[in-house]
C-alpha cells in the first residue's frame, strides 16, 4: 500500500508560478510510475504528467509548463507549473502505480486526496 499526501496547492494570478509536492508512504516510490492527474471544474479528470524513472511525459496543453519530478530519497513527488492560466484552475491528484498507463488512463492504484490551484486572470 501506498499512502499520497499532496500540498502546495492556493490561490494565484495567471502568469505565476506553482510547486506542488506529493509525499507518500507506506512503501518507496523507486520502482512505481508516479503522475499527476487533475479535474477541472465541469470537466473530466485528465492526466497532465506522468514519470517512471527518470522520463517525463505530458500532454501537449501542459508541455513546456508542467515539469514532474522525483525524490527517491525523501519519497516524494513534485509538479513544477509555470506561466499558469485559469485553464489550469483544478483539483490536482498525485497518482503512483506500477504501471505508467494507467496513470495515463486514470486508473492508478494509489491516489492522493487532491489539492485545489485556482488561477485568477
Amino acid at each position: 500500500q501506498v499512502q499520497l499526501v499532496e500540498s502546495g496547492g492556493g490561490s494565484v494570478r495567471a502568469g505565476d508560478s506553482l510547486t506542488l509536492s506529493c509525499t507518500a508512504s507506506g512503501n518507496s516510490l523507486r520502482d512505481y510510475a508516479v503522475g499527476w492527474i487533475r479535474q477541472r471544474p465541469g470537466r473530466e479528470r485528465e492526466y497532465v504528467a506522468v514519470m517512471l524513472r527518470s522520463s517525463g511525459y505530458y500532454p501537449d496543453d501542459v508541455k513546456g509548463r508542467f515539469i514532474i519530478s522525483k525524490d527517491n530519497t525523501n519519497n516524494r513527488v513534485y509538479l513544477q507549473m509555470k506561466n499558469l492560466n485559469s485553464e489550469d484552475t483544478a483539483v490536482y491528484y498525485c497518482a503512483v502505480d506500477p504501471m505508467i498507463i494507467n496513470i495515463q488512463y486514470l486508473r492508478p492504484k494509489f491516489w492522493g486526496q487532491g489539492t485545489q490551484v485556482t488561477v485568477s486572470s
